[in-house]
C-alpha cells in the first residue's frame, strides 16, 4: 500500500473518530444576553399568561351558563299562538246606531296575524323601521349595539340611554317580559309592569341575551316577527297590527298601502306621541321617515315612494271622528262589568248614539262659550240629549270633548236643581185633578218649621202676583206660589212622583223641597222630563242596546227601551207639557224658544247663589238637559238658567232639529179661558187649598162617565 494511501486512510479515521466523540458533560449552551426591556416587560407576558390561562376557562364557563339558560328559556316557551296575544284584559268596540264605530276602550286586537297573511309593505315597513339585518343575525346585533352607544354618546347621553340597538328580537323578548306574566294580585299595574318590562338597564339587556338566542332556537324569523306583529303596542289601545290597522285605518292589515304601513310602523319608538290621532301631521312626517328607509333598503320601489309621499296616510272617518268620549264612558259603566271593565274577551257593543245629534250638541257647547263666554272663564256645561223612552242619543260631559276618562259633568256632578225640579210639583197637583188655569196665590208666606224656624220663601224678582193659575206660576217661575201648592198637595206626594218620574237622589223633606234644594244628575233629570213627553210614564236612560262578543252573533245582553210604568196620568202629562210650553213662549225660559215655530217646552232652574243654572226641555222629538256650573261651586256671575244654559238648549236643538219636519207637542190645546174661578183666601201662614169650584177626583170621574153615557160635556 503506498505512503499515500495509507496518510488518507488515517486522516479519515481521526475524522470519523472525533465526530464520535462524546461532548464533555456539565457544559451547558451559553444563555443569551438579556437587556433591561426583557425585566420590565416580563410582568405584562406573566399576566397575559395568566389572563390567558383563567380566560379560555371563563368563557368556556360562561358559554356554558349562556348555553344553559338558553335551553332553560327555550323549555319555557310556549307556541307561537299563545305568545300573539298578550293582553291582560279584552276590549270593547262600540258602535252607533247606524253600527258605525264610534269609541274603543280595553286593549283592541285585531286577531291572530302572520307575515303571510298581512300586506308585504307592513314586513318591510317593520324590518326597514326597525331591524333591518333582522333575517341575517342571530338574535342580537353587535353593529347595532355599538352604533346605538356612538350615537348615545354624541347626543350627550349615557353610553346606554336613550337609543338601545335592539334587534326585533330582543324587543320580542321585552314585549314578552322574559316570559314573566303580569299578576294583578302583586298590586303593580299594568302600566308600571309593562314600564318595568322594557327598562333599558345593563342587567336588563343582559338578560335578555338568553331568551333573544331561545327565541332564535325556537321559531323561525317569520315567527318572531309574527309575534311582533301581534304583541306591538301601537296607541290609541290598539295591541297589535291588526288593531291598529282597523283603528286607524278601518281596514284589515292585508290591505295595507305603503303609506299605511310606514305610518303604523313609525308608531312603534313611541306610540303615544306618534299617534295619528293625536297628530296626524307629525305622525305623517315620522311615516315619510319610514319610506325613506325602505326605498334606501331596496324594499321599496321608486315608484311606490313618490306615490307614497305625494299622497300621505289618513285617517278612516271612525277615527277622525273622535266624539261621544263621554258617552262611551258612561256606557262602559251601564253594562255589567264581566262584559266591559273587566272583559277578557273582544265585546262589540251596540248603543243608542246618535253621530248626528252628539256633534250638534258638542257644537253648540263650543259656540256658545266661544261667542257668549267670556275669555278664559273655567266654567263647566253639560248637556245630555234623548229620546222619550230614554234612548240617550248624546251625552256631553264637559268642554274638553277629547279623550276618555275625564270627569263626566252630566252624570257625576250632583247638583242643587232649583227651580227645574218644580214640574213635578205641578205634576203632581195636575195628576190629583187640579188644572193648568186653576189658582194659586203668589204672596209673602212663612212656615214654621220643626227644629229650623220659619221658613219664608221670596220670588226671584222681590215681587209678587197675588192668584195666579198654575200656568201663570209655573211660567214666571214664582217660589212661593210652587211652595203653597206643594203644601197643599202634599210633600210626601210630590217626592213620590219625582222619584217614580226616576229622581233617585235623596229628596229635601222640608217645605224647601218645592224649590230644588235636592240634589240630582243631569241625566236623572234629563230622564224625568222625557216623562213628561211621554204623556207620563217613567224612564231609565239607557245607552246600550245589545252586546255581543266579536264573530258571534248571538246577543248577551239585549234592550229595546227604557219604559217604565206610568208616573201620572195622561191629561195631566198633556197640561204640565201645554204649562211648560208656556215657560219658553212667554216666562223665564224665553232665550230657548227655537227657529221655524217649531214648538218647545221646558223649565229654567237656577240654585241659591247662582251655583248651579238649569234648563230642561223637549220638542215632539227629543229631550234636552242642559247644566252650566262651576266644578268647585263658586257662584256663577250674571247666569240664570233662563240665560246661557237656555241659549245652549236653543243651539243644540236648533242643530239637532235642521232639516226635520216639525212634531207638535203632545199637549192641550186650550180654546176659551174659563171664567175666573172662586179662590178661598187663607190667612197666612197656611196654604192655599183645592179652589172651591174645582170637583174632586171621585166627583170628576163620576162627570165623565154620565157626559160619556148621556152624550153630553
Amino acid at each position: 500500500m503506498s505512503q499515500r494511501k495509507l496518510r488518507g486512510e488515517r486522516r479519515a479515521s481521526e475524522i470519523t473518530k472525533r465526530r464520535a466523540k462524546p461532548k464533555p458533560k456539565g457544559r451547558a449552551k451559553p444563555a443569551p444576553k438579556r437587556g433591561l426591556g426583557y425585566w420590565l416587560a416580563w410582568p405584562l407576558r406573566l399576566l397575559v399568561r395568566i389572563g390567558w390561562a383563567v380566560g379560555w376557562r371563563l368563557a368556556v364557563l360562561g358559554a356554558m351558563i349562556v348555553a344553559g339558560a338558553v335551553l332553560y328559556q327555550y323549555a319555557r316557551l310556549p307556541d307561537m299562538a299563545s305568545l300573539s296575544d298578550g293582553r291582560a284584559r279584552g276590549s270593547v268596540t262600540l258602535v252607533d246606531r247606524n253600527g258605525e264605530i264610534f269609541a274603543w276602550r280595553g286593549d283592541q286586537f285585531g286577531g291572530l296575524v302572520t307575515t303571510d297573511s298581512v300586506s308585504p309593505h307592513l314586513v318591510n315597513a317593520v324590518v326597514a323601521a326597525e331591524d333591518k339585518r333582522f333575517y341575517r343575525h342571530l338574535g342580537l346585533s353587535p353593529r347595532g349595539i355599538a352604533g346605538a352607544i356612538r350615537s348615545n354618546i354624541r347626543s350627550g347621553r349615557g353610553a346606554f340611554s336613550g337609543a338601545g340597538g335592539s334587534t326585533i328580537t330582543q324587543q320580542v323578548a321585552k314585549l314578552l317580559c322574559l316570559g314573566n306574566d303580569w299578576d294583578p294580585s302583586t298590586g303593580v299595574t299594568e302600566a308600571a309592569f309593562e314600564a318595568d318590562c322594557r327598562r333599558g338597564t345593563i342587567w336588563r339587556k343582559v338578560k335578555e341575551v338568553p331568551y333573544a338566542l331561545a327565541l332564535e332556537l325556537k321559531f323561525t324569523k317569520d315567527e318572531i316577527l309574527a309575534i311582533y306583529l301581534n304583541r306591538a303596542y301601537l296607541g290609541a289601545s290598539a295591541r297589535g297590527f291588526a288593531a291598529a290597522s282597523q283603528r286607524y285605518f278601518a281596514k284589515p292589515a292585508s290591505q295595507l298601502e305603503p303609506a299605511e304601513a310606514a305610518m303604523l310602523a313609525g308608531l312603534l319608538p313611541a306610540p303615544s306621541y306618534y299617534a295619528p290621532t293625536n297628530d296626524l301631521g307629525r305622525a305623517q312626517d315620522r311615516a315619510r321617515l319610514v319610506l325613506g328607509l325602505m326605498r334606501d333598503q331596496g324594499r321599496l320601489s321608486t315608484a311606490d315612494f313618490q306615490y307614497a309621499m305625494e299622497n300621505p296616510a289618513t285617517l278612516s272617518s271612525a277615527a277622525r271622528q273622535d266624539t261621544g268620549g263621554y258617552f262611551a264612558d258612561w256606557v262602559m259603566g251601564e253594562g255589567p262589568d264581566f262584559l266591559t271593565e273587566d272583559t277578557t274577551e273582544d265585546v262589540i257593543a251596540r248603543t243608542t248614539l246618535d253621530p248626528l245629534v252628539q256633534k250638534a250638541a258638542e257644537d253648540a257647547l263650543a259656540y256658545v262659550f266661544e261667542t257668549k263666554v267670556r275669555a278664559g272663564s273655567e266654567a263647566q256645561a253639560a248637556i245630555v240629549v234623548m229620546d222619550a223612552d230614554g234612548a240617550v242619543r248624546a251625552m256631553v260631559g264637559g268642554r274638553a270633548t277629547r279623550g276618555a276618562g275625564q270627569f263626566n259633568r252630566a252624570t257625576q256632578a250632583v247638583r242643587q236643581t232649583g227651580s227645574a225640579f218644580k214640574p213635578f210639583v205641578y205634576a203632581a197637583a195636575l195628576d190629583l185633578g187640579w188644572d193648568y188655569d186653576s189658582t194659586v196665590y203668589d204672596g209673602p208666606l212663612a212656615l214654621q218649621v220643626p227644629g229650623s224656624g220659619t221658613y219664608s220663601p221670596e220670588n226671584y224678582s222681590g215681587r209678587y202676583y197675588g192668584e195666579v193659575t198654575l200656568t201663570e206660576a209655573l211660567a214666571q217661575s214664582m217660589n212661593t206660589a210652587a211652595v203653597r201648592l206643594s203644601e197643599n198637595v202634599g210633600r210626601e206626594i210630590v217626592q213620590s212622583v219625582a222619584r217614580q218620574f226616576g229622581i233617585a237622589s235623596d229628596l229635601a223633606q222640608g217645605p224647601a223641597l218645592a224649590l230644588g234644594v235636592s240634589e240630582s244628575t243631569l241625566l236623572e233629570m234629563t230622564g224625568a222630563y222625557a216623562g213628561i213627553l211621554n204623556g207620563g210614564t217613567s224612564v231609565r236612560p239607557y245607552g246600550l242596546t245589545n252586546m255581543t262578543l266579536r264573530g258571534d252573533d248571538s246577543a248577551l245582553l239585549d234592550r229595546e227601551a227604557g219604559l217604565g210604568e206610568r208616573v201620572i196620568q195622561e191629561d195631566a202629562a198633556r197640561q204640565l207639557t201645554y204649562m211648560m210650553h208656556q215657560v219658553v213662549e212667554r216666562g223665564t225660559g224665553q232665550r230657548a224658544k227655537l227657529p221655524g215655530g217649531r214648538p218647545a217646552a221646558g223649565k229654567t232652574g237656577t240654585t241659591q247663589a247662582a251655583r248651579d243654572a238649569w234648563f230642561i226641555g223637549f220638542t215632539g222629538d227629543y229631550v234636552a238637559g242642559v247644566w252650566m256650573g262651576y266644578d268647585d261651586n263658586t257662584p256663577l256671575t250674571g247666569v240664570t238658567g233662563g240665560g246661557l244654559p237656555a241659549e245652549i238648549w236653543k243651539e243644540a236643538m236648533a242643530r239637532v232639529h235642521d232639516g226635520r219636519p216639525v212634531t207638535p207637542l203632545p199637549m192641550i190645546v186650550p180654546q176659551v179661558r174659563r171664567p175666573e174661578p172662586q179662590v178661598v183666601r187663607t190667612p197666612e201662614p197656611q196654604v192655599v187649598p183645592t179652589p172651591a169650584n174645582e170637583p174632586d177626583v171621585a166627583e170628576r170621574i163620576l162627570n165623565d162617565v154620565l157626559g160619556a153615557i148621556f152624550g153630553r160635556n
